[in-house]
């Protein structure tokens, strides 16, 4: 018999049969990869709460009027990056770009503006760019940040800097590299961005298509670049640090003050702006080799004068960070040994009955804190099983056990085997734990 096979017309039913992948910039985070992870933010939790830091949690999008107001419209975020569309009601939603916009905007609505002292706050949770994926760059990427709101104190901007140091550092990253740098504030920024403007002129057909743009409408971004030919021309722009005004000069004088005192090693580069509007005086960045062009860890300043942007009736100045957890992760796993699986006890039962028997065991040495997993089939099946697992120990359990109410507890690593009672099978894992 004869069978011919047609090509199917229905485009919804041909695309049906082929294999649906995660979409283009986004990725699935799996085990083991998902155990770093929680590693990394483990560590971040444990750091924040030293500091006094709470958690909140924002929605993932917002009014796209948010980040046009509070990230700035002249950005490459807002203008190019962002995933924005229109409601059935509507109002132009966008998935979150960054959060500081999204916790000042929270702060003001629960009316934490009018409770007196600094509120301080950390998030973790993915962010939405529209940007080219490459090396730790991705369309939907992950940040661990925090945000002082209420302290305009270079105190506060030094604090938040060795919170960033401690928390890198207690992931175990090595060679990482600070960068300050103070871009002023609204009274000294525009004698600035005058000077940046009148020295863009002469060299501006030179730059790249989006500083000559940048050169007319936002000179300060322009320090931002990232196009390798336009460096030697970013070179020779000025200094924002001899334009500073006297308060913005003697705050940043401190901040390097305060970091000195902490042992804290620091680059000063004036060219460093950031890549949103709402920065003031302190800026920063962390670096790491392992990345390669994309270095950047996190980065992070103050933002004095957003909330009222917002909408607050209150003056909260504030300084915040973000940490690419993506980039800080491809580090920790790049940079450190392979941690062992977390499994306590693996159990190999022999038989219905004994199935039934570690089933009720498992249960009980769970409640103790100890990590078990229960396995089905033949032993030397089994056996193979706990090994990938990294179990490190096995637990054989047959009518004899049962009988006996004796276990054969192995250790895996050093191959001793030893026969316990019930009591004592729990007291030797617990004690390990």
């Amino acid at each position: 018999m004869l069978i011919i096979t047609l090509p199917c017309a229905n485009p919804i039913a041909r695309n049906l049969l082929k294999v649906i992948r995660a979409i283009k910039g986004t990725r699935d985070i799996v085990p083991p990869a998902s155990a770093t992870w929680n590693r990394v933010e483990a560590v971040a939790r444990r750091v924040f709460a030293s500091y006094n830091y709470q958690e909140i949690r924002t929605p993932i999008f917002e009014e796209t009027v948010l980040f046009a107001r509070g990230v700035g419209e002249e950005t490459d975020i807002v203008s190019k990056e962002m995933y924005t569309w229109e409601d059935k009601d509507g109002t132009s939603l966008t998935l979150r770009p960054e959060n500081t916009a999204s916790v000042i905007r929270a702060f003001i609505e629960h009316r934490m503006d009018q409770i007196p002292g600094p509120k301080k706050l950390y998030y973790m949770g993915p962010m939405f760019r529209r940007e080219r994926p490459q090396k730790g760059r991705y369309r939907q990427f992950y940040q661990i940040g925090a945000e002082v709101i209420g302290s305009e104190s270079p105190a506060t901007d030094a604090e938040v800097i060795e919170m960033v140091v401690a928390i890198l550092t207690e992931c175990g990253v090595e060679g990482l590299h600070l960068i300050i740098n103070s871009v002023g504030c609204p009274n000294c920024r525009p004698g600035f961005n005058a000077a940046l403007k009148e020295q863009l002129q002469p060299m501006k057909a030179s730059l790249c298509e989006n500083c000559q743009r940048r050169a007319e409408t936002n000179p300060l971004r322009v320090l931002d670049c990232k196009v390798p030919a336009d460096q030697p021309y970013i070179e020779k722009l000025p200094s924002i640090l001899d334009y500073l005004c006297p308060v913005c000069a003697k705050h940043f004088v401190a901040v390097r003050e305060f970091l000195d005192d902490r042992g804290i090693t620091y680059e000063v580069r004036p060219r460093l702006v950031r890549g949103l509007d709402y920065y003031t005086r302190t800026t920063f960045e962390i670096t790491h080799g392992g990345l390669g062009a994309q270095s950047s860890v996190m980065g992070g300043g103050r933002y004095d004068g957003l909330a009222e942007m917002l909408g607050s009736k209150v003056a909260s100045p504030g300084m915040g960070f973000s940490i690419g957890e993506d980039r800080l992760v491809m580090i920790v796993e790049e940079t450190m040994a392979a941690q062992p699986l977390s499994l306590d006890l693996y159990i190999a039962p022999m038989g219905d009955d004994a199935m039934r028997h570690a089933g009720v065991l498992a249960r009980d040495l769970r409640r103790a804190g100890v990590s078990v997993e229960v396995g089905e089939g033949k032993l030397k099946r089994l056996m193979e099983w706990a090994n990938k697992a990294g179990a490190r120990n096995t637990l054989i359990l047959g009518d004899n056990e049962i009988n006996a109410g004796t276990y054969a507890l192995k250790d895996m690593a050093s191959g001793e085997q030893r026969s316990l009672s019930r009591e004592e099978l729990v007291r030797n894992l617990t004690s390990k734990n």
